[in-house]
Parts: structure tokens; sequence; C-alpha cells
């Protein structure tokens, strides 16, 4: 018998390593290994209980990964990726905690499901777990994280990238882009959790438009954070227009709503 466990569902599958057409003929796949989707695992271990569960639960947190939740699991903070069409959604059944916003929270109240009006992505939560990243230290330098899908069909916005610019790409180590994201003056890229991650941080942050994602998660999580969204089309034209509005969200309700009680008896 296997012994009990929280999941925490994460996207992390095994890719082509060629993109596009070529690497359906090429048989080599590595993970995805994308540092967005993987920070779920971290702030959830760094906010459990350190206490073995009662039961086998299943806790979908961080990402745009609603599609992935099945009937009877845990949801919290995670959102629906808007060019998963809605049949591949297949639960009739959630315990929802917490959304990243009101977009997902209406989908799925929609879909007769009942939703918290409780907002944010928890990679906001970053600093609580990984408080190191929010010491005093010298921040220099801008920093370009472009989103997954946009660095591997090699059509990044803007691609004249100044030298002076660092261009971490998201397939990066997690520690690296949260350690670069941490000592940069100021973050720029299509990747949304790079730009959770600078505003959790308290680092100014821009928006490049994605090529290749829809505006979904994007609407979602700075209508979660009850901010305006707006994007630059390219890396210079973000330069040019300085970073977006700061975050000023409380996220004391999202922190509250964190499912301790799949480590506890009441659980």
């Amino acid at each position: 018998m296997r012994s009990p466990e929280v999941e925490t569902v994460h996207w992390n599958p095994r890719i082509p390593v060629v993109a596009g057409r070529i690497g359906k003929f090429v048989p080599i796949r590595r993970r995805a290994q994308n540092f967005g989707d993987l920070l779920g695992p971290i702030v959830v271990e760094g906010l459990r209980p350190q206490v073995p569960p009662p039961a086998r639960r299943r806790l979908v947190a961080v990402g745009s990964i609603l599609h992935l939740a099945e009937d009877g699991d845990v949801v919290w903070g995670t959102g629906r990726n808007g060019k998963i069409p809605v049949d591949r959604h297949t639960f009739h059944s959630l315990d929802v905690r917490a959304v990243r916003g009101p977009l997902t929270r209406d989908f799925l109240l929609g879909r007769g499901i009942e939703v918290p009006e409780t907002y944010g992505d928890p990679g906001l939560l970053i600093p609580f777990v990984m408080p190191e990243l929010s010491q005093p230290r010298v921040r220099s330098g801008v920093t370009v994280i472009m989103n997954f899908n946009d660095a591997r069909e090699r059509s990044v916005p803007g691609s004249n990238i100044p030298s002076q610019i660092r261009v971490l790409s998201a397939r990066s180590p997690v520690k690296t882009c949260l350690r670069a994201i941490s000592e940069s003056e100021f973050v720029i890229g299509s990747s949304l959790h790079a730009i959770v991650v600078a505003d959790a941080l308290g680092i100014p942050a821009r928006l490049v438009r994605s090529s290749r994602e829809p505006l979904f998660k994007y609407e979602d999580y700075f209508s979660g954070t009850r901010r305006d969204l707006s994007f630059a089309a390219t890396i210079g034209d973000a330069l040019r227009m300085g970073p977006h509005e700061p975050l000023t969200f409380d996220l004391s309700e999202l922190l509250d709503s964190f499912p301790r009680d799949l480590w506890t008896l009441d659980g």
C-alpha cells in the first residue's frame, strides 16, 4: 500500500528536443523544465505543515493547468489556459480555495462549481518561502525572460536586444531564474511568472506581448491583482515604456487560503 501523500500537480511533460514539425521525427525528448510551472511544488513545500498527510490528495496549484484537475482535487491559485479547449476540462466537482483571477472564476462558475472571490498566483508568495530573495542586495541591469513557447518558436518580439541586457531562458534552473530576477533593476518578458516573481519582490517589470500565448492568463492575473493590463510590443518598447503599475494587492487572503487542512486529520 502506498503511503499517504499530497501530490502537487504541475506541468512538466517530456517534449521533443527539436521544435516544430521536425521534432515529430526526432524521438529524443526531455522535460520542459519551464521555471514558472515548477514554482508550485516549491511554494507548497514551503507553506505546508511538516507532518505526513492523513490521506492521499491532489493539489492543483500555480500555472495555467486547470485542465489537469480531476474530480475531488483541491484547487489553489491555478488558472485556466486560454489555449485549451473547453471539452478538455473533464472535471465536475472541485474543492476550490483560490484561483488566479476572476476570468478563471467565471469559467468555473459557468460549470456550476463554487469558487470564492480569493485571487492571486501563488508565485506571489515566493518571498514567504524563500525570504533570502528579499534580502537587501545591489540590484543592477535588465533581465529578459520570454515565455517558454516564444523561445521555442524563435519568435521573440524585438529580437535585436541590446548587448547590455541579460536574456535568460525560462528553462534555466528555477533557482537561477529566481536569483536573476531578484538581482535585477528591471524585468521584461512574456513569461508570466517572471513578471509574477518580480511583482512579488517589488522589482519594476513590464510585460512584452507574446507571439504564441493567448491573452487570457495575463488578463486573469492582472485583473486578479486589481490592475490594468498593458503590454509592450517589443523589448525596445518595454525599455521606453518603463514598468507597469506596482503590486499593492493584499496577499493575506491568498496566504490564508492555503489548504493546510490537507495535512491534518480534518483534511
